[in-house]
């Protein structure tokens, strides 16, 4: 489920906390920070989803808490609750990857109670939510639609969510964009992904070998690189820009399934979008011309595999 862009960012951000620290890396050291980098990816995704069920389930607790007023009215004791049993809702929360990972995670601690209250109470008033309790019977689509809405119109716009989700998650920025999709895309197959990996084997493979290769293989990127420097001093260039340039020049020469195009493309927007102003540019320049001579000098050989997930 994880983007191929995104596993992108977390080994170029691995390479760099590499570059960052002083003295040797220790054995198995590169490994161990991409797989934290993904393990936060799957935290802040598992948490989207909790967060989302606890919003749903909270019109059990709204309809107690009315119910239990030293005087309550008519409406008080019969707040609806048809949305603490909606279907999808219930697939996941019976999903045993989900509660191993909401307890492995402790996300009970993480979670603001308040904001799930107030979020419910903004739900309770929207249209959609009218809707969707005036009617008894329960379908799919229905059920899936209303725990889109709770995400997009609610949680998403709300500045006060997005504060809290950056406070308790460092990557947010990073995963934002890939959370928008990989969450709604999540409740049309409930209990089909398993929270205990979101890369699957060939993407873990990708991301490990990306890695270890351009680690491995350091020396002799910067030995192409620094030539097509021109006037550039390769000590005063942004690091994050050598980084990029080096997978980029990794995936041209070891990963035959993935397109030079593609190759191409996505780190002239990592550079635009991680490094500095005139990164994007100069990327795309050296990127082009590494191309044109590696595949003039017969180096770069890639293969078609339908089934690639790359």
């Amino acid at each position: 489920m994880i983007s191929r862009r995104n596993i992108r960012v977390k080994v170029m951000q691995t390479l760099y906390t590499l570059d960052t620290v002083s003295g040797d890396t220790k054995p198995g050291e590169p490994q161990a920070i991409l797989t934290r980098k993904i393990d936060q990816t799957t935290q802040l995704f598992t948490y989207l989803i909790y967060f989302i069920t606890e919003v749903a389930r909270f019109a059990e607790k709204d309809a107690t808490q009315k119910a239990n007023k030293y005087l309550p009215s008519a409406a008080d004791l019969k707040v609806n609750t048809k949305i603490a049993g909606n279907e999808v809702l219930w697939k996941v929360l019976e999903e045993p990857s989900f509660i191993a990972a909401v307890q492995q995670n402790k996300l009970n601690l993480i979670v603001d109670p308040e904001l799930i209250k107030k979020t419910y109470q903004h739900l309770a008033l929207t249209e959609e939510y009218q809707e969707y309790i005036e009617v008894q019977a329960r379908d799919k689509k229905s059920e899936k639609l209303i725990l889109d809405i709770i995400f997009k119109n609610l949680m998403l716009p709300d500045d006060n969510f997005i504060s809290h989700i950056e406070e308790c998650f460092m990557n947010w920025d990073d995963d934002a964009e890939m959370m928008e999709t990989l969450v709604p895309a999540y409740f049309n197959k409930p209990g089909h992904t398993s929270f205990n990996d979101l890369l699957g084997q060939e993407k873990w493979l990708f991301a490990r070998n990306l890695l270890s290769t351009v680690i491995e293989k350091d020396d002799y990127c910067m030995e192409l690189i620094k030539p097509k420097l021109n006037n550039w001093d390769a000590d005063r260039i942004a690091s994050l820009d050598l980084i990029i340039l080096k997978m980029g020049v990794c995936e041209f020469l070891y990963f035959e399934t993935i397109p030079t195009k593609v190759t191409i493309n996505e780190y002239i927007d990592l550079a635009k979008e991680y490094s500095t102003v005139q990164s994007g540019q100069f990327v795309n320049g050296l990127l082009d011309n590494l191309h044109k001579e590696l595949k003039a000098d017969n180096k770069i050989e890639k293969k078609n595999y339908k089934n690639s997930t790359l």
